[in-house]
């Protein structure tokens, strides 16, 4: 389970500013930054070369995630990129357009936004974007079928495509949302979106349906009202298993997890042969096997890929792709190592009742590292993230949990202090921050991530975990869960006993950051008045809860501003104790009326006034609201024999040619 950012999380401290050059593009709200891995110098041959081919297989799953993101994702991409190849045909004017838009299309993973899940559209029209088009494939481009989507031969078949994607890229109304948990018009929260995760299927067909591949298929109902699973596997060598959807890029994976294994690290090889078995076969046993095996090693140079989250289902069931390559950070590791051998500690000082406490916890791996490249579904703003998400293996292994302190130190260092000077409602409130709120920002990752994902003792009759009773509201009520456990913990004394916590104020200025942020996540949501992202709804949750019940936040107006001004710690730390421990029974009980009445009280809307205020105050910030990451580079010399013979690490700080260097795995060039 990711921990996403919000903007008042990341509280630049002295040296952050310091490092500045962080922000190498910007297209309106979205800053693109370069992520740096200075951790890869130190690194042995051996080492670097696992990273190199790790890495490799991060790109190669890229495509994936657009396909899951639209049905249109993939031809979309595709178009965008022979245009940015071959830009003969765009004029001077729709260029530099077509440009922006795709940056924001990589950058998102689609014409959605990854965060808001509401759809962006591009500032130029169809007319000039076929123009563009007509003129790459003059120029040559279009060669091939690279994401196996129909090979576009000639203008005829060209035309075709293009008045098929019209609708997908310039219509507001047509599929306005990659997830809609609140739908409107009569329709279900799986017709309503706009995701690939089902074809002809609204919730009715699944009332019955057990999915045999529960994160790595798509549902289709065929004309005869059969629901089929299009499986997403390579297929073996020997036949035996078939190609399966996605078979071109998870062959392609294998093909470096198989380059990666005489270079792994000591226990890593069992978990790269079972990832390499579970996308060649599908099999979810296989993914077990990769889950054990994973979490059980601890490398230097540690990865995920495969298809993890479920976040983008509204049904919360299907996994998107994605993949992350990291080096561990020593500098910041101990923070993690040791909330994690308290583990036990926190688990039985919890506030929630005695029948729904973990005894005998196993303390989670827990890591502070530096990322290489992310793909897919991860995303710079992810600063934290605690694996397997599977119950019955986190019960028997334990889990993972990173803390991602490059991420978080470029946030910060791109975000500076502005939206704290503008949105806190004290001088007590901005001086206190800005002298604990990196602390408390790491400390916030840190405890969500590996006591707070980890936490609680599930009702026997949940043997397969809360997701299937809790539906499209488990993963808000999780992430909520995990925030509660930071704030609730961050005043025991046995943070200070452990040498994490400075100050008390620490937890004072944890505090302030989470109230404000339910203010100003407004700003990522630029249309409607509902909130449909799980971590936003969460934040929402927390605050207007404990709004409502306890009094210690009150909503203030100065100068025309609006303010969450925060008047009573003691109290607002009862709520939380309060909320938490009801979380806790709700995921313990697998009690799917209670969690749908607190979220849709506390968690989805808003006043979309409210909203364009913070807009207009954050515009003046001139401060972009989104982030993307621009990957480290590594590039590899080869020996006679077809090995690594050095590697190196560059920073491209240029987001279009990253972009198309990797679109060329599949031979786009």
């Amino acid at each position: 389970m990711k921990l996403k950012t919000a903007v008042s999380l990341i509280l630049a401290s002295g040296w952050a500013m310091a490092a500045g050059g962080v922000l190498v593009d910007r297209v309106g709200a979205t800053g693109f930054v370069q992520l740096e891995a200075e951790s890869f110098h130190s690194l042995t041959a051996r080492q670097q070369a696992v990273a190199y081919w790790l890495s490799q297989a991060s790109i190669a799953i890229d495509p994936v995630n657009y396909d899951q993101n639209s049905r249109f994702g993939l031809e979309q991409k595709w178009i965008l990129e022979e245009i940015l190849l071959h830009p003969q045909g765009a004029s001077r004017e729709a260029l530099p357009k077509i440009s922006d838009f795709a940056k924001l299309f990589w950058a998102n993973r689609g014409n959605h936004n990854e965060l808001t899940a509401q759809k962006f559209l591009p500032e130029f029209t169809f007319d000039e974007f076929k123009a563009a088009a007509d003129g790459a494939l003059q120029a040559g481009g279009f060669h091939g079928d690279p994401y196996a989507v129909g090979d576009i031969a000639g203008q005829a078949s060209l035309d075709r495509r293009l008045e098929t994607l019209r609708r997908s890229l310039f219509d507001p109304d047509f599929e306005p949302l990659i997830t809609a948990k609140s739908p409107q018009g009569g329709r279900d929260i799986v017709e309503s979106s706009a995701n690939n995760f089902y074809s002809g299927v609204g919730l009715a067909d699944l009332a019955n349906f057990h999915d045999a591949y529960p994160l790595n298929s798509r549902l289709v109902k065929t004309a005869s009202g059969k629901l089929v699973e299009e499986v997403w596997r390579a297929g073996t060598a020997d036949g035996k298993v078939p190609p399966g959807r996605y078979a071109r890029f998870l062959s392609k994976a294998d093909e470096y997890l198989a380059k990666a294994r005489p270079y792994a690290e000591p226990g890593q090889d069992p978990a790269l042969a079972a990832l390499i078995r579970y996308y060649q076969t599908g099999d979810p046993a296989a993914w077990l096997d990769f889950d054990i095996a994973w979490v059980q090693n601890n490398p230097t140079v540690d990865f995920a890929n495969g298809f993890i989250e479920v976040y983008r289902d509204a049904r919360a069931a299907k996994g998107t792709s994605q993949s992350f390559v990291t080096i561990t950070d020593r500098k910041l590791n101990a923070l993690m190592g040791k909330i994690a051998a308290s583990a036990q500690y926190f688990e039985d000082h919890a506030p929630w009742l005695a029948q729904y406490k973990k005894q005998g916890v196993k303390p989670p791996l827990a890591k502070a590292v530096e990322t290489i490249v992310e793909t897919g579904d991860f995303h710079v703003s992810t600063v934290g993230d605690n694996l397997p998400n599977e119950n019955e293996i986190r019960e028997k292994y334990g889990s993972k949990s990173f803390l991602f302190t490059g991420s978080a130190r470029t946030l910060a260092a791109g975000t500076g202090f502005g939206p704290l000077e503008e949105f806190a409602a004290t001088p007590e409130e901005i001086a206190l921050c800005k002298k604990y709120g990196e602390e408390a920002s790491d400390l916030m990752t840190g405890l969500h991530e590996v006591i707070g994902h980890g936490s609680g003792k599930l009702s026997p009759r949940l043997g397969g975990g809360a997701e299937a009773y809790l539906k499209e509201y488990f993963s808000t009520l999780e992430e909520g869960r995990a925030d509660l456990m930071a704030l609730w913990n961050i005043f025991d004394p046995k943070l200070r006993e452990l040498g994490l916590v400075s100050s008390p104020d620490v937890g004072k200025a944890m505090y302030y950051a989470a109230v404000r942020t339910a203010l100003t996540q407004l700003n990522r949501i630029p249309h409607g008045d509902t909130i449909e992202e799980d971590h936003q709804r969460n934040r929402a949750l927390i605050v207007n809860y404990l709004m409502d019940k306890t009094g210690a936040i009150r909503r203030i107006e100065r100068d025309g501003k609006t303010y969450l001004l925060l008047t009573d710690f003691d109290k607002m730390h009862q709520g939380v104790g309060a909320l938490l421990a009801e979380l806790m029974r709700i995921k313990a009980e697998g009690d799917y009326a209670a969690i749908k009445a607190l979220v849709d009280r506390y968690g989805v809307h808003f006043d979309p006034r409210l909203r364009d205020q913070v807009v207009a105050r954050y515009r003046k910030l001139d401060l972009p609201g989104y982030w993307c990451g621009l990957n480290a580079e590594l590039t590899a010399r080869f020996n006679a024999a077809g090995e690594p013979a050095g590697i190196t690490m560059s920073y491209p700080r240029d987001y279009v040619k990253q972009q198309l260097s990797y679109a060329a795995m599949y031979g786009v060039q």
